[in-house]
This record gives C-alpha cells, structure tokens and sequence, in this order.
C-alpha cells in the first residue's frame, strides 16, 4: 500500500513538472509576472543587507551544493554496499545520477536564461531551468529519509525530517534570494526530485523506513 502511494505521489508530481515545464516554455505571461516579482523583491532586499546574502552564499556553496549532496549519497552508497545491503546502495547510486541527468539534460532542452542584474549579488553558469541545487537537494534528502531504519527512535526521525525540510526548502530559498534562479526553476526542481525518489524507493518492498540490512 505504501509502495502505490508513493508511486503516484511520484507520478503526480511528474506531471505537475510536465505541465510546469510546458508553461514555462510557452512564456505563460502570469507565470512570468510571478516569477520577475519574486526574484525582483528578494533582490532588492538582498542587495541592501550583505551580511544575509553572504550567509546565503555559503549555505548554497557548501552544505546544500549539489556535489555535497552528491558526497553524502555516496557516502551512504558505501556503508550500504559494506553491510551488504547492495540492492539500496545501487538505487541511490542511480537515483542520485538520474537527477544529475535530469537536471542537465532540461537545462538544455528548455535553455531558459538566468535573472539578469545590473548589481548582482551572486553568479551562475549554464540555463535556469530546473534548479539543480534544488532537485539534488530533494532526491538527496528523501533518499536519507527512506534509508532510515524500522527501529529508529520518534525523536531522531522527527529531527532528520526538520533537517531535510530546511534544507530542501532552504536551498530553493537561497537561489531566489541570490537571484540566479526563478521561482518555477526552484518548484521544478522539487516536484523532478520528488519523482526521482518514488521511483528509486518503490517496488522494493522497503518503502517507508526500511530494517536493517538483509532483514
């Protein structure tokens, strides 16, 4: 039951990235307001108070960065593969290069340019659509979240679900605030991670928070 749910929690969330995407790419004119006054506010908020942007700049340039995501998955790769338990290991291996993919390979194809300022606060490479700091960021998180083990103690899950909903939302937060990202960049990004995760976690049997390793 818990398996079917996911899935179409994750088929849901891939058509709501399809139908974005779609938007996106005809320059759907209310989406586009949206998108300008968000990033046009938070740049100028950004602009007036450098001690905040600098702190921006360091969460998305170390702890949340795509490749400090990517350590840590590898990370959990290896204790995975040690205790034997290789069928995870080699689902979050590919869960974690699927959303490289995915992230680079709709760059690509939507090729939607970057917030551009005349004082910006901050730079990125490559097209906007989708973030990938905040894909990397989901599937990332959500594949912590689904190794955590059956006997897991309320507190710890509690606290491991408020780490990876602040870094998961945070992250996004901070590509707005630095104005190299849209908003619909940031959703994209979550909604694609969110999809990615279904699909490394269902079918295994193990969805939820899985026993220990052979269990």
């Amino acid at each position: 039951m818990r398996s079917d749910r996911l899935r179409w929690a994750g088929l849901c969330c891939a058509l709501l990235a399809a139908v974005l995407t779609v938007l996106v790419v005809a320059g759907w004119p209310p989406l586009l307001s949206y998108d300008g006054h968000v990033v046009r506010e938070l740049h100028g908020y950004a602009v007036g108070h450098p001690g905040v942007t600098h702190l921006m700049r360091v969460l998305t340039d170390w702890p949340w960065d795509p490749w400090a995501m990517r350590a840590l998955a590898a990370v959990a790769c290896v204790w995975l593969w040690l205790r034997g338990d290789r069928e995870r290991a080699v689902r979050v291996a590919l869960a974690t290069l699927l959303a490289a993919a995915v992230s680079q390979g709709m760059k690509a194809l939507v090729g939607r340019e970057r917030p551009v300022w005349q004082d910006p606060v901050d730079s990125a490479h490559f097209a906007s659509y989708p973030s990938g700091h905040a894909l990397t960021a989901t599937v990332v998180c959500g594949l912590m979240l689904w190794l955590l083990p059956r006997q897991t103690p309320g507190a710890l899950v509690a606290a491991a679900w408020a780490v990876a909903g602040v870094s998961v939302l945070g992250v996004g937060f901070t590509r707005l605030y630095l104005g190299v990202h849209w908003p619909s960049d940031v959703l994209a990004g979550w909604l694609l991670g969110v999809a990615v995760v279904a699909l490394a976690a269902s079918g295994t049997g193990r969805t939820g928070r899985p026993g220990p390793a052979g269990a």
